[in-house]
C-alpha cells in the first residue's frame, strides 16, 4: 500500500504544481472553478483522489493522438469492404458469361435433326459442353416437347396400336386412334418432364446424350447403348443416369391412371418404363452412327457423280480415225 500510495503521490504532485503560479498567468474563473470542485470533493483516502487526478494528463495526453489514429483506421473497413466486393461480383460475371454461352449452345443444338425431321435437341457433340442451369432444362424439355417431331411419332405409334388391336377396350375407328394418340403423346410428355427436367434440377445431372463421334464401331455401340444408364453430372463426373430411369417409372406409373383397368398393375408398369428405355437405347445408337450413314451416303453419290462424269467425258472426246491410203496420193 505504500508503495502504491507514493506512487499516485508521485504522479499527483506534477498535476498540483501549476496551482503555485501567480495570479497573473491564471485566469480567475478557472480558480473560481478549482475552488468550487475543491469545496466539494468528499473527504477520502488520497491514492483515490491520486487515481483520480492522474487519469487527466493521461487522457488529455492521449485524446489528440485518438482521432488520428481513428482517422487511420477508417479507410481500413473501405478496403476491406472493396476487395471484398471484388470477389462477390467476379463469380456473378463469371456465372453469366456461363450461361450465355450455354445458351449459346443450346441454340446450335435446336438446329439438329435426323433425317431432317426426328429433333435430337437433346444431344450435343461437344464433349466440353457448359451445363445447363435448371430454367435451361426445362426450356430444352419444352422446345423438345412442342416440336412437330413428338406430334408425328405419337401418331405413328397410335397407328402401329390400332393395327394390332393393342388395348382392346379402347375399340377401333376413329375414336380408338384418339385415345391411342392421346396416350401415346401424353405417356411421352410425362416421361421427359421427369427424366429430362425435374429429377436432372434435383439430381444435377445433364439430360443430355453426348456424341461420342470417334473411336471403333464397337466402343460407339456400347457408349450409346450405356447413355440410358450412364450419365454426365453437372460436376463435369460421370455417374448413373437415375434421372433417366426414374423418369420412365414414374411416367409409366402415371400412366396407368387412363389406361384400361386390367392393365393397371405393377408389373405393367416396370414392363412399360423398361421398355421405354430400350427405346431410348435405339435413339441413341441411331443418333451416333447417323452421320456416319450421312457420309456414307454423301461418299457414295460423290463417287457416282464422278464415274458419270468420266463416262460423259469419254463419250464427247472425239475418236482417232485412221487415214486410208488412196491410190491417187502421192507417194
Amino acid at each position: 500500500m505504500r508503495l502504491v500510495f507514493r506512487i499516485y503521490l508521485g504522479v499527483l504532485l506534477p498535476c498540483i504544481a501549476p496551482l503555485a503560479l501567480p495570479v497573473t498567468l491564471v485566469s480567475q474563473q478557472p480558480l473560481i472553478g478549482l475552488e468550487l470542485s475543491v469545496a466539494r470533493i468528499p473527504d477520502a483516502p488520497q491514492p483515490q483522489l491520486a487515481e483520480s487526478s492522474s487519469g487527466l494528463p493521461d487522457q488529455q495526453a492521449q485524446s489528440p493522438q485518438a482521432p488520428a489514429a481513428q482517422s487511420q483506421a477508417t479507410p481500413a473497413p473501405a478496403a476491406q469492404s472493396s476487395s471484398s466486393s471484388q470477389p462477390s461480383t467476379q463469380p456473378s460475371d463469371d456465372e453469366k458469361s456461363k450461361r450465355e454461352k450455354a445458351e449459346e449452345q443450346l441454340k446450335e443444338q435446336e438446329k439438329q435433326r435426323v433425317m431432317g425431321v426426328m429433333a435430337t435437341f437433346n444431344t450435343t457433340r461437344n464433349r466440353d459442353a457448359l451445363p445447363l442451369s435448371p430454367g435451361q432444362k426445362f426450356k430444352l424439355f419444352f422446345k423438345s416437347s412442342t416440336d412437330p417431331w413428338p406430334f408425328l411419332l405419337a401418331g405413328a405409334v397410335a397407328g402401329i396400336g390400332q393395327a394390332d388391336d393393342s388395348y382392346p377396350e379402347w375399340g377401333q375407328g376413329a375414336q380408338g386412334y384418339a385415345k391411342r394418340y392421346g396416350a401415346a403423346y401424353t405417356d411421352a410428355f410425362i416421361g421427359n418432364f421427369f427424366g429430362n427436367a425435374v429429377l436432372p434440377s434435383l439430381l444435377r445431372e445433364d439430360p443430355r446424350y453426348f456424341q461420342k463421334g470417334t473411336g471403333s464401331a464397337t466402343k460407339r455401340f456400347l457408349w450409346a447403348a450405356a447413355s440410358t444408364f450412364w450419365c454426365k453430372r453437372d460436376s463435369g463426373k460421370w455417374g448413373p443416369n437415375y434421372a433417366n430411369v426414374g423418369g420412365n417409372l414414374i411416367g409409366a406409373a402415371i400412366a396407368r391412371a387412363y389406361y384400361p383397368a386390367p392393365d393397371r398393375t405393377v408389373s405393367d408398369t416396370i414392363s412399360d418404363g423398361l421398355t421405354v428405355s430400350v427405346e431410348g437405347i435405339v435413339g441413341a445408337e441411331v443418333i451416333e452412327f447417323w452421320p456416319d450413314m450421312v457420309r456414307h451416303h454423301k461418299r457414295k453419290q460423290a463417287e457416282k457423280l464422278a464415274r458419270q462424269a468420266n463416262q460423259s467425258d469419254v463419250q464427247n472426246t472425239p475418236q482417232n480415225i485412221p487415214k486410208s491410203s488412196s491410190p491417187n496420193a502421192p507417194k
